[in-house]
């Protein structure tokens, strides 16, 4: 067989020139990004919140004197299908609010009558006579009322914890001012008039402690339960003006700053030989400042004791009125309170904003904010934070706020001029060495948030976030 030499000259590899990429690379400088870290996000709560300058770490919010009604939340406790409310909680109704008398108070919860419910169920209605007490334990209930017009409006939404009646336990003419219906199945409890005259007969102190708060009720207060100022306007001659006074509440809150501290550890072999061409020991503590930070907002919204969906009033607290949130519900959200400066919700929820909006036909708006546009409602920004917790039945919080010592909003605490401070408000100190040879350093930041009036944060709960089949 006769072979064409062209054709083998084509199968053989080409003859190698020069050097190769490959053997060239054991030679050059690599270039490298610094190291890389998924958990930082855009923390928009630090970057939007004024920051307060907390000397001797404590902030004291001074208000003036409010009667506090009662707003917290009653609890239930849940034994398989049986259902009754916890007897402490009952301190949180107005006419309870104080009174510490464990017996009396379980006296009351054990006269307290669960009753299921279907939805779209009736459980009052108005203009009917009133003659108990509803505590919701479980379940979305919808208050509806007949207006000037003849028209049905619907007022408010109630949700776990929430109740309606407390007036109809003293008051034997009582009615109820509103239609209550059921949207979703649940459980409520009831406590009638007569179950409570029958405590309050043979408990004296109970007695004494319903007449004082009735007493409170009658005082003079403004429209935020505040206590009012005297004032005259409108008189002509001379009549006799009132004299007043701005009365303050003697016991204020006072916010601790809370710590956030780790050690960071660096082998000293480490930074001796492999600091070129980034330095080992600032790129460890840049990314551990990183963690610090997104630990912070964690905090700052979630925390306990100062926390923004913890702390936030019970009574600018709403529900959503039909599970996803709709243009209705950020305009309800919004109206509560003046000079809103953002919401904030998690990512998802922000999602379920937009499909929202689409649902209504309303084109997102957008506002530019740090030189990018944000979504907006209302000329209002809303502001991502993957804090915010998620259910596992897919509901979530929505916040908005407004900010600020002038604006008596929200304010963040925090100080600087640390000790080794490494940047504003975080410390950094060296702890020495040990017999490892392995340097350690204290990272350390503090900080708190602020709510300075009631009215600073509203929060809507049990946002429907999960996409709706078809």
């Amino acid at each position: 067989m006769t072979v064409d030499p062209s054709a083998a000259a084509r199968l053989e590899p080409p003859r190698q020139t020069s050097l190769g990429t490959a053997a060239a690379r054991t030679l050059a400088t690599t270039a490298k990004s610094v190291p890389q870290m998924q958990e930082i996000t855009s923390r928009w709560l630090l970057r939007m919140l004024p920051w307060v300058q907390t000397e001797g770490g404590v902030y004291r919010v001074n208000r003036r004197l409010t009667y506090n009604v009662g707003g917290g939340r009653v609890e239930f406790v849940q034994d398989g299908a049986a259902v009754r409310v916890f007897p402490r909680t009952l301190a949180e109704l107005a006419l309870l609010r104080g009174f510490d008398d464990i017996e009396v108070l379980t006296a009351l919860a054990d006269r307290c009558v669960a009753h299921p419910f279907r939805a779209g169920e009736t459980l009052v209605e108005g203009g009917t006579p009133a003659d108990r007490l509803h505590l919701i334990a479980h379940g979305r209930l919808g208050q509806t009322a007949v207006g000037r017009y003849g028209d049905a409006l619907t007022l408010d939404v109630l949700a776990d914890g929430d109740r309606f009646g407390e007036h109809a336990l003293l008051d034997a003419d009582a009615r109820w001012e509103q239609t209550v219906t059921a949207e979703t199945p649940g459980v409520l409890l009831t406590l009638s008039r007569a179950d409570f005259t029958a405590v309050l007969s043979r408990a004296p102190h109970l007695r004494d402690h319903v007449a004082q708060a009735a007493a409170r009720s009658r005082r003079r207060q403004n429209h935020r339960g505040e206590a009012e100022i005297a004032l005259s306007a409108g008189h002509v001659g001379e009549p006799r003006l009132p004299g007043t006074f701005v009365d303050y509440d003697l016991t204020p809150r006072a916010y601790e700053l809370s710590a956030a501290q780790t050690i960071l550890r660096v082998h000293t072999r480490v930074s001796d030989l492999y600091n070129g061409p980034m330095d080992q020991a600032r790129e460890q503590l840049r990314l551990t400042i990183e963690a610090l930070r997104e630990r912070q907002e964690h905090e700052l919204i979630n925390n306990r004791e100062f926390g923004l969906l913890h702390n936030a009033d019970f009574r600018h607290r709403v529900q959503p009125h039909s599970g996803p949130p709709t243009p209705d519900d950020l305009d309800t959200l919004l109206s509560r309170r003046r000079g809103c400066r953002f919401y904030l919700a998690h990512p998802r929820t922000i999602a379920a904003i937009g499909r929202g909006l689409n649902a209504y036909g309303i084109r997102p708006e957008h506002v530019e904010l740090d030189g990018r546009p944000v979504l907006a409602w209302r000329g209002v920004p809303i502001l991502p934070s993957d804090k915010i917790p998620v259910t596992r039945e897919n509901t979530s919080s929505i916040l908005v706020m407004r900010t600020g010592e002038d604006n008596q909003g929200v304010i963040g605490l925090h100080h600087t001029g640390l000790p080794d401070e490494y940047e504003p408000g975080v410390s950094v100190r060296f702890t020495g060495i040990d017999d490892r040879a392995v340097a350690s350093y204290l990272v350390s930041t503090f900080y708190s948030a602020a709510i300075l009036v009631p009215d600073a944060v509203g929060v809507m709960e049990n946002v429907q976030i999960a996409r709706r089949p078809g």
